[in-house]
């Protein structure tokens, strides 16, 4: 009896033996595959191979495919492929895709590339494009498709049902019509379940669901992603401070930024692009990643200035330096603990400062538990090591001095950050690493020179 393979582990199969195809040189083959392929799964393949392998797999691409998968691609890689590109081949791969996800393309495409475009796209489009292009790309105005059905309220369901048979087809994830006025003001939805099994001879206006969410086009894409995961949305519509219907988001621009969200979380907190590419050449790599290598280093030396000014300290009692990694990594590693959960949830919208002075006592009783226990045995095997109970006491209260002070800098360095604008994700690490150490080794070499000195 045959086990059926999950989805995922089909993909990963199919990519595995397209990459076997690349290296064994069975370029005809790979070619076949490369096309059968869905076009996030292009991308994600082009992410996944060094620069020379991922030219000669962009050109295996079918041109009717270029433009969803440089959609799906990370920011890198596409401004790679771009640029290799000519102008007709950019415009022709754009044709046909949807106004969001052109949006999301054209500020990566060259001007004249750009204008090129504009001209060869009808006017209705041309002015959906603009419409969109008009917000920011992380707003709810730069993730909505305007490419909308919309219906009368005065209208039966009949009328409606007649009015879908002519379109003939409708927009991908529509799970509801928009209901507007004559002026185009929205007033409410109705699914496409009540239309079907409804009674044709109601009006739209009499099934109308007027609690549907509206979302404004300025609302951050962050907020639109966390009410479509409270409400188990689908879509949304996108309406104006006149009441007018702009557009609608659909749970598949959401899933976007909920991925990116967590890209951005994950790579920010060592303090990387959300874009980066893992296969790009040294030298960019090595000037990404040295600004941050640098404010470290300068953290670093902070740390031991602290150490320098206690250099008789250690140099009369030696086991000082084997136990100050100790204080420091256990403060490091409790205080990344709550960083990581205030970043989550200052995320989530679940931290503000009003709930902020709970939090703050709560990890400091974490804080002073994991102390207390850590510091016992730390103590306890000091004690065993130096055969002396005064280094163990030493280093047990240092650790329990460190382990609250990381607690409370896990809880205010986060919402001091997001006070001040700065992304919390992205900027805490290097301040807990810097409190962490400085405060570590100030109490356990301050300790030993008040009572071992």
């Amino acid at each position: 009896m045959s086990i059926p393979l999950s989805s995922e582990m089909k993909k990963d199969g199919r990519l595995s033996a397209l990459r076997d195809a690349l290296d064994s040189g069975t370029l005809r083959q790979a070619h076949r595959m490369v096309n059968a392929l869905h076009p996030a799964e292009i991308a994600l393949l082009l992410e996944s191979l060094p620069p020379q392998q991922r030219e000669i797999v962009w050109e295996f691409v079918d041109p009717e495919l270029e433009g969803n998968v440089l959609v799906e691609l990370n920011d890198s890689v596409r401004q790679a492929l771009i640029e290799g590109m000519e102008a007709e081949e950019l415009v022709a791969a754009t044709e046909g895709m949807e106004v969001d996800d052109l949006a999301d393309l054209v500020g990566d495409l060259p001007e004249a590339v750009t204008l090129q475009l504009l001209r060869s796209m009808d006017q209705q489009d041309r002015e959906r494009l603009r419409t969109v292009l008009a917000w920011p790309d992380d707003s709810a105005g730069g993730l909505m498709n305007t490419d909308t059905v919309s219906v009368r309220a005065d209208v039966t369901l009949e009328v409606v049902l007649r009015y879908l048979r002519m379109r003939g087809d409708l927009p991908a994830r529509t799970d509801s019509l928009f209901v507007v006025d004559r002026n185009d003001r929205y007033l409410g939805t109705i699914s496409l379940t009540q239309i079907i099994i409804g009674d044709p001879e109601r009006t739209v206006g009499e099934t109308l669901d007027t609690e549907a969410p509206r979302i404004e086009p300025q609302m951050p894409a962050q907020e639109v992603a966390q009410l479509f995961q409270d409400r188990d949305l689908v879509s949304a519509a996108v309406v104006g401070l006149d009441g007018k219907l702009l557009g609608r988001i659909t749970v598949d621009d959401v899933v976007d930024v909920i991925r990116e969200e967590a890209e951005h979380s994950v790579l920010s907190m060592a303090g990387l692009r959300d874009e980066e590419d893992l296969f790009a050449g040294v030298l960019p790599s090595t000037r990404r990643r040295l600004l941050w290598l640098g404010i470290n280093l300068v953290t670093a030396f902070l740390a031991a200035s602290v150490v320098r000014n206690f250099e008789g300290t250690i140099a009369r009692v030696a086991a000082l330096a084997a136990l100050m990694p100790i204080v420091a990594s256990m403060g490091g590693i409790a205080g990344t603990q709550t960083v990581t959960l205030m970043v989550r949830g200052l995320a989530l919208g679940q931290v503000q400062w009003s709930n902020a002075r709970w939090l703050l006592f709560k990890e400091m009783g974490v804080g002073v538990v994991n102390g207390l226990i850590a510091a016992t045995v730390v103590g306890s095997i000091a004690a065993f090591w130096f055969d002396t109970w005064r280094i163990a006491a030493i280093i047990a209260a240092s650790m329990m001095i460190n382990l609250l002070a990381a607690a409370a800098v896990g809880v205010l360095v986060p919402l001091a950050l997001r006070r001040l604008n700065i992304d919390p994700a992205l900027a805490a690490g290097v301040f807990l690493t810097t409190f962490t150490d400085c405060i570590g080794f100030a109490s356990l070499l301050g300790l030993a020179a008040l009572f071992l000195i």
